[in-house]
């Protein structure tokens, strides 16, 4: 048996190749052992019941007679895929700089030294900047459930626990009195202005695609419109984008130019309110704190640097378990309340009534700048990583002229599901009409699903090398000659209707569940000793070991935590409590209403008065971007194993 000419050795390429320097660290959980001198007792490593490694120090006697050193448990060293995700991938060695880049170390650096600044005798060699810190409402649900766990044996005289609002007022005295910003934001109100520009794109695709086929794009016809670029794929996760660049970029067309609420919050700090300051966009210093380490490769993108000023519209990138190391090393009792947390919201709005973020303010002490209120813990129904799918499911159902009614499919757990808009059949007897079909598609497994899935729908190779070629052609032609021979035998079926939108993130369980995350602690389990009749193997058969001739050591008592199980993702269980923290904060249409208002000020602030054409371009300028192929460096046969 011989394979095909087409498929070489470089074409398989089921795997990400590993970059020749990977970020990803292989790291000992345990405390390192002390150094032996040469004289010193050998080691052995043995193997428990349960399949754990421990080294044993090997001195004539028998690990259950020797009682003079505890053994140490060795952990696996392991590096998946979801870890590959979690830093973009496999990046290039340019790209690591950049993460290194990217710490709450540098943003301590800084600090300090732009307190230096201030001193007209200090020698320092750069001015002062104002220091802003935007923080994601993923962030504050992570810290209200690891403080809510964290009280967990109640009782009924402890407080209630935290609310997001709550935590952001303590993490705001927290910025302004140990760290030194001065002025602290959540990224809400960033995501509401993206939201509105992603649907406004979503809006001109679907027109367009409607106008290319010939029919409106709500006749269900599932045409290809490749070249409008529908379905539109969320772009607010730079792990799925970098995926995209890297490895499909024929799915690139497909995705959105709207950027995401971490790069609006850039763009909004370093141009609109560094105009309203007076101040260029090099003389403030933004720093966000966000769920996933792939944001800061997404605040290194050339496309957010102003060469004119030097500077990057987002400076820094923390995640939340860094800003957690932050307070703890300024001693800092996320858990202690702090005053004025509990006051209720003023909303600041002018004689009009319309929202005013300057009324009321001050001028900053230390910046000498008046002080900006954005709307805060603006929570749109939908999920917990944007909202992006429901609000373009909104806006259809608000703006259609007839009543659509959506229905929610499951189709592989919660982190998949489709969502079908249809509107009743004209006449008696005939199947309701889809008019929108879109998906939440969550973690890499379901994600490479939808990009088989998208690719084969509009007739793309979406695989690299020759075989993907192959397989991309001959996938495309079966097609065809199914549906040849259907019509031939006259059963041909309806369509299914394509995608028209998804809603992609690379993390299982979405932004909530990111891997910057804080992670639970739960202690490790005691590894009790298998009997010959019920022991189970890894696979989960039942083995007669002493039957077999097997010896089985008994189990061997760690005192260490045991970690591993939450070093790369939280469980769903504790996922499910961050998502409840992240949905205790009430929306209200009201709030909402006084930010589409500000939403309006700023476009006009930012875009001008003129004509709508020159609006729209300005728009495009300012809140949307573009994305590229990235070709690999690494040949797969050149890796050192």
């Amino acid at each position: 048996m011989t394979f095909s000419g087409a498929l070489t050795l470089t074409d398989l390429n089921d795997f990400i190749t590993p970059s020749q320097a990977c970020i990803k660290p292989v790291t000992q959980l345990n405390a390192k052992s002390p150094e032996k001198d040469s004289a010193a007792a050998a080691t052995e490593i043995q193997i428990d019941g349960s399949g754990a490694y421990y080294e044993v120090i090997q001195n004539g006697n028998t690990p259950a007679q020797d009682t003079s050193a505890s053994p140490k448990k060795l952990e696996q060293a392991q590096i998946n895929l979801n870890d590959c995700l979690a830093c973009s991938g496999c990046i290039t060695s340019a790209e690591s700089v950049l993460i290194t880049l990217q710490s709450h170390t540098e943003v301590l650096n800084f600090l300090e030294s732009n307190q230096k600044a201030l001193n007209p005798l200090s020698s320092a060699s750069e001015p002062y900047k104002i220091p802003v810190i935007s923080i994601s409402p993923q962030t504050l649900a992570s810290l209200a459930a690891a403080t809510a766990a964290s009280n967990e044996p109640s009782t009924s005289t402890l407080p209630s626990p935290p609310t997001p609002r709550q935590i952001l007022q303590r993490l705001r005295a927290f910025c302004t009195q140990s760290l030194g910003f001065s002025f602290v934001f959540d990224t809400t109100f960033a995501r509401h202005l993206a939201l509105q520009e992603h649907v406004a794109e979503f809006g001109e695709r679907w027109r367009a695609a409607g106008q290319s086929s010939g029919t409106e794009a709500t006749d269900g016809s599932g045409g290809n419109n490749t070249a409008k670029g529908l379905p539109m794929l969320a772009s607010a996760c730079p792990g799925w984008i970098c995926y995209a660049e890297k490895a499909h970029s024929e799915m690139l067309p497909f995705i959105s130019r709207t950027k995401s609420p971490q790069q609006v919050m850039g763009t909004l700090v370093k141009n609109w309110m560094g105009a309203r300051w007076g101040k260029g966009p090099n003389e403030i210093y933004h720093v966000t704190v966000m769920p996933c380490y792939d944001k800061k490769l997404e605040a290194s993108r050339t496309d957010f640097y102003n060469d004119l000023y030097s500077t990057r519209d987002v400076d820094c990138v923390i995640t939340t378990g860094e800003l957690e190391v932050l307070m703890k090393e300024k001693a800092w009792d996320i858990t202690q309340p702090v005053p004025g947390e509990l006051d209720d919201y003023d909303l600041p709005t002018n004689s009009h009534g319309a929202y005013d973020p300057f009324n009321n303010a001050q001028r900053h002490p230390v910046a000498t700048v008046p002080s900006i209120q954005f709307p805060e813990l603006l929570t749109p129904s939908g999920s917990s990583s944007g909202s992006y799918l429901s609000a373009i499911v909104s806006h259809l159902q608000s703006t259609s002229d007839v009543p659509l009614t959506l229905n929610v499919q499951t189709v592989r757990g919660a982190d998949y599901e489709e969502y079908v808009l249809t509107k009743r059949a004209e006449k008696p007897g005939e199947d309701d009409v889809v008019v929108f079909k879109g998906a939440k598609c969550y973690g890499f497994r379901n994600l490479q699903n939808v990009v088989r899935r998208v690719g084969r729908e509009r007739g793309l190779r979406s695989g690299s090398g020759a075989a993907g070629k192959l397989a991309g052609r001959a996938g495309a032609g079966l097609a065809r000659r199914i549906a040849g021979r259907r019509v031939a035998d006259g059963k041909e079926e309806k369509k299914e209707r394509s995608y028209d939108y998804v809603e992609v993130m690379a993390c299982p369980g979405g932004c909530v569940n990111g891997g910057g995350q804080l992670k639970p602690v739960t202690a490790a389990p005691e590894v009790a000793a298998p009997s010959s009749s019920s022991a189970t193997d890894s696979e989960g058969y039942k083995r007669d070991w002493e039957a077999s001739g097997v010896s089985i050591a008994p189990p061997i008592k760690s005192s260490s935590v045991d970690v591993s199980q939450n070093a790369r993702w939280g469980t769903k269980e504790w996922t499910k409590k961050v998502e409840d923290e992240y949905w205790r904060e009430p929306y209200t249409d009201i709030v909402s209403r006084l930010a589409d208002g500000l939403v309006r000020r700023i476009y006009d602030d930012m875009c001008g008065y003129g004509e709508d054409i020159t609006r729209e371009a300005s728009g495009r300028r300012f809140f949307r971007t573009e994305y590229r192929a990235v070709e690999s460096e690494v040949v797969g046969l050149a890796v050192v194993w």
